[in-house]
C-alpha cells in the first residue's frame, strides 16, 4: 500500500542508489533543487505534501531507471517476494564495440549469440538479457571514454531521448542518442559533437537498443 513515508523514502533511496542527495536528484530531474527538501513534505499546517506525478515521471527519466524500480523502493518487502524466485544475474556477457560489428555475435533481435564473449560482475540494473561493450576509442567522448562499459537491454521500451546501441545491416555498431524514429527511418544524435548525426532508414538498420547504465 502506498503511504506518504513510503514514497518519499523511496525518492531518497532512488537518489542514494544513484550516488545523490534529495538536492542533487531534484536538480537532475529538472525541478527546483529544494522541491525534495524534509521541509516541503508536510504543508505549513502539518498535512502530509504527497510528490507530483510529473516530479515522480521526471526523476525516473532522469536517472534512467524505469516504474518498477521505484515502486520496488516504496514496497521492498513486496518486491522482493515477488523477485525471489528469479536468481539475480552473477554476470553478464561482455564485448568490445570492435567486435560488436563482426557477425555471429548477436541474433536478430540484437540478444548475445554465439562465443567469444567474456563475462563481467556488474550491477543491479542487469537482467538475465542485459549484455555489456566496452568503449573502445574516442568517439563517444565526453560523455563515454576509452574502457567505459555500457549495460544494454535489448527488450527495454526505446523512446526519442533514450541513449541506445544501433547495429546497422552492413555491420556498423555506434552508441548515439535517438532523436526521432517513424516507421519509415530512424534519427540518431551524436554523442561527440565532432561526429556528424546519422539517419537511417528502417531497413537499413539490424537491432537498436536501449542503454540502461554505464561504469563511469
Amino acid at each position: 500500500m502506498l503511504s506518504h513515508d513510503r514514497v518519499w523514502a523511496a525518492i531518497d533511496a532512488l537518489a542514494e542508489r544513484y550516488s545523490l542527495s534529495a538536492s542533487g536528484l531534484a536538480k537532475r530531474a529538472g525541478l527546483d533543487s529544494t522541491a525534495f527538501n524534509k521541509s516541503k513534505r508536510q504543508s505549513a499546517d502539518g498535512r502530509p505534501r504527497w510528490p507530483s506525478t510529473e516530479s515522480l515521471a521526471k526523476v525516473i527519466e532522469a536517472t534512467n531507471s524505469s516504474l518498477e524500480e521505484f515502486l520496488a523502493f516504496v514496497e521492498p518487502a513486496r518486491a522482493a517476494v515477488r523477485t525471489r524466485p528469479r536468481e539475480k544475474p552473477t554476470g553478464v556477457p561482455l564485448l568490445g564495440f570492435a567486435q560488436a560489428g563482426a557477425g555471429g555475435f548477436f541474433d536478430d533481435a540484437g540478444f548475445p549469440a554465439g562465443q567469444g564473449w567474456d563475462l563481467v560482475e556488474l550491477p543491479a540494473r542487469a537482467t538475465d538479457s542485459s549484455y555489456a561493450l566496452e568503449v573502445q576509442g574516442d568517439s563517444m567522448l565526453p560523455l563515454y571514454r576509452n574502457g567505459d562499459v555500457l549495460i544494454v537491454e535489448p527488450g527495454a521500451v526505446v523512446r526519442k531521448g533514450d541513449r541506445v546501441v544501433v547495429k546497422t545491416i552492413s555491420g556498423e555498431v555506434m552508441a548515439k542518442v535517438l532523436e526521432r524514429q517513424t516507421q519509415g527511418a530512424i534519427e540518431l544524435m551524436s554523442l561527440n559533437p565532432e561526429h556528424p548525426n546519422r539517419r537511417f532508414q528502417t531497413g537499413e538498420v539490424e537491432w537498436m537498443a536501449r542503454i540502461v547504465w554505464a561504469s563511469q
